[in-house]
């Protein structure tokens, strides 16, 4: 019988696990960096791969969020190479001794990270997905699956083809870096129900991308979430600094998941600030949305729907609602909220404790935008997504995030008895 090409390239990505396993940090390392600089020698034929999938995505009338995602420059390349420079000053977790004890039968027991395996990725219209999952995974010991959509399949094909040629010159096997290429439904499927060949399935895109994975998957989901991520202005919070954070929160770039999409603030607040805040991100091109009260002071917005206060607009469009309290405010992102970044502003700490201690999120603020939930920014290099859920992982999932750990116990002849 004939392999499907998930089948023949999880199986060759398992090949190279005994490989990875026996190369040193600073050959990881290396290998990092020669993918980092063919990403800025290759940019001319990536770019122009990408191009092909712009224009399709264009013919096709995607959405204006996915093409910011989808396009690639030699701006976005270089970051993408800077993040893998990145994570070659981070330390190698794996074989980190996380808990080291002896027994009184003087057995010495090693609790030590190790790689989590072979990691299928499955991903939307993002590219630099690509190469962030390929380093993290490279630089932690694991070989990886990618399985991206066929609206960047051309970016894909040409950014895996530049890291395959790049660990040909390198002590890492290209193998441990597979593409599937089949952009059947079908292949997906596989992917995820490929059992002891693939270790961990890690969905990065919209909301129905990952609930068709944790919902179908046989294989472990880490799973990455998205954004519908609030801001909530408190009675005390400064002026000017809830200007200069809303507006960098949902304008700095708003087709990502760590962008601001919805809007709280506190009644006394909104009597003398928040008509002038909202003239404000009109002029920045956003689009408002307003409670009912909200609209009193700027009849001219539409007013939000029950939807609204639920979507990720992943676009410039802001969902915007008074509250009475603090508590409705916890209340309303409670009900609302999808566990990613939520932030409060305000000068009263006692304030700012309650929101810290009332909101179940892996990423809570004060006085900060939510535009620095990014592994980049956490100081952890690149990352392969945003974990929502509260197992193995949660936030920015960085090296330490791509472990799991072994007991190693060492004796001298002890049996049990």
């Amino acid at each position: 019988m004939e392999r499907s090409d998930v089948r023949t390239k999880a199986m060759a990505a398992r090949s190279a696990i005994r490989t990875l396993a026996g190369v040193e940090e600073e050959e990881k390392n290396a290998a990092l960096e020669a993918v980092a600089d063919a990403l800025m020698d290759g940019r001319e034929e990536i770019l122009r791969e990408n191009g092909k999938d712009l224009a399709a995505g264009e013919a096709a009338g995607i959405s204006r969020a996915l093409m910011d995602r989808l396009t690639l420059s030699e701006e976005r390349l270089a970051e993408m190479a800077e993040g893998l420079r990145q994570l070659c000053r981070l330390p190698d977790p794996v074989g980190e001794v996380l808990e080291l004890r002896e027994l009184d039968n003087g057995l010495r027991i090693e609790k030590v990270r190790v790689p989590l395996g072979v990691i299928g990725m499955i991903y939307e219209a993002r590219p630099n997905v690509t190469v962030d999952a390929a380093g993290l995974a490279l630089k932690t010991g694991n070989a990886i699956v990618l399985r991206g959509s066929s609206s960047a399949f051309h970016s894909n094909r040409a950014l895996t083809g530049v890291i395959r040629g790049a660990l040909a010159e390198t002590s890492l096997p290209p193998e441990a870096v597979q593409l599937v290429e089949d952009l059947d439904r079908e292949a997906v499927r596989e992917l995820m129900t490929a059992n002891g060949l693939i270790d961990v399935i890690i969905p990065r895109g919209g909301a129905g991308l990952i609930q068709r994975v944790v919902q179908s998957s046989t294989v472990p989901v880490l799973e990455t979430g998205v954004g519908n991520c609030h801001l909530y202005v408190d009675r005390a919070a400064d002026p000017d600094m809830a200007r200069e954070i809303v507006i960098n929160a949902k304008t700095d770039r708003p087709a990502v998941c760590n962008a601001a999409e919805t809007l709280l603030v506190h009644r006394e607040w909104a009597e003398s600030h928040l008509s002038g805040l909202c003239e404000d991100l009109k002029r920045y091109g956003v689009e408002i949305r307003g409670c009912a009260t909200t609209r009193q002071r700027l009849p001219e917005i539409r007013l939000a729907t029950m939807e609204d206060w639920d979507t990720e607009f992943l676009d410039l469009v802001l969902a915007v609602k008074v509250v009475d309290s603090l508590e409705e405010a916890l209340t309303h992102i409670d009900k609302h909220g999808t566990h990613h970044s939520e932030a409060i502003i305000t000068e009263d700490a006692a304030a700012a404790r309650s929101f810290f201690t009332g909101v179940d999120a892996a990423a809570v603020y004060h006085n900060a935008s939510t535009r620095f939930t990014d592994g980049g920014q956490f100081g952890f290099g690149a990352e392969i997504g945003i974990s929502t859920q509260k197992l193995h992982a949660r936030g920015p999932m960085g090296l330490k995030e791509m472990t799991s750990y072994q007991y190693r116990i060492h004796g001298n002849g002890q049996v049990r008895v």
